[in-house]
């Protein structure tokens, strides 16, 4: 065999691979609904757990059900999987299964669960009011940097869904930035990937590094993402099916690159915050 007969093979062999893992997926969760009906919550969000957990590098911690909070007091609403980095970046509190995790390290949040379109409007609003602080204290290389770096003043988390086609409308999956629909058809079991945001790599960079503010001063090369678009990360079989799961890896793993590093922690605004509470303001 050639070396380029080897690669195709190679090629091959893994697209084939990731539409198993699809079926594989998509067959647990159907089979627990067939016979758990709408009583699945806590299983149904450990297998899209196992789907993260493939693709989504070391670095980064997938946690079940958490509230996130900010330094104002803000908190979320439950959060069935949050993705984020935890390298530097404490827990406000976690004991047990009580986990209450600050917005400066959250990447990406993942709702599992089946809502009205009023639920999931609400869980989106309580997210979206969560503000990130600026006002840490760190060394880099050779100076002490207090406040936010240039590159990162505040961020946004990826907004994901996970759910069985037959369950959710076209409504509510408009309040998320992806949507991974399990289909089980005449097909046969796959994962379809809606990205409802598109864009290029600059209007992600800004969402992710600069959610509702600019930065103080140009940064360096970020026009050359213009031109860069999530579809440039399509994978395709030859009849030009989506390869759906491959594809999102690359497309996630992209965004997640953007932010390369959570933003600073700012300690002194979360002791801020309990101490106002002890003050009475």
């Amino acid at each position: 065999m050639t070396k380029e007969k080897r690669k195709q093979k190679l090629v091959a062999n893994v697209k084939e691979n990731y539409r198993q893992v699809e079926q594989s997926i998509v067959n647990q969760l159907y089979m627990k609904h067939d016979l758990h009906g709408t009583s699945i919550g806590s299983a149904r969000e450990d297998i899209w757990a196992q789907l993260f957990e493939m693709i989504i590098p070391k670095k980064f911690v997938i946690e079940h059900s958490v509230f996130i909070i900010d330094s104002e007091g803000n908190v979320s609403s439950e959060v069935d999987l949050a993705i984020l980095d935890e390298t530097y970046t404490p827990y406000i509190f976690r004991y047990g299964r009580l986990k209450f995790i600050p917005i400066e390290a959250v990447a990406v949040v993942v709702e599992c669960k089946s809502q009205s379109l009023e639920g999931i409007t609400k869980w989106c609003d309580n997210l979206m009011k969560l503000k990130t602080a600026d006002n840490s204290i760190t060394r880099i290389a050779n100076q002490i940097a207090i406040g936010s770096v240039p590159t990162q003043k505040s961020t946004c988390p990826i907004r994901i869904l996970c759910t069985l086609k037959s369950e959710v409308n076209e409504e509510i999956q408009q309040n998320f930035d992806f949507v991974l629909l399990a289909v089980n058809d005449d097909m046969g079991g796959r994962i379809d990937i809606e990205d409802n945001r598109g864009g290029n790599l600059k209007d992600w960079f800004r969402k992710l590094n600069f959610h509702e503010t600019n930065p103080d001063k140009e940064i360096c090369n970020e026009k050359l993402l213009t031109d860069i678009k999530l579809k440039d990360y399509e994978v395709k079989d030859e009849d030009d099916t989506l390869v759906s799961l491959l594809t999102f890896n690359f497309q996630l793993n992209q965004l997640l690159m953007l932010i390369n590093n959570p933003l600073l922690f700012p300690h002194r605004a979360y002791a801020k915050l309990f101490n106002a509470e002890r003050m009475g303001s």
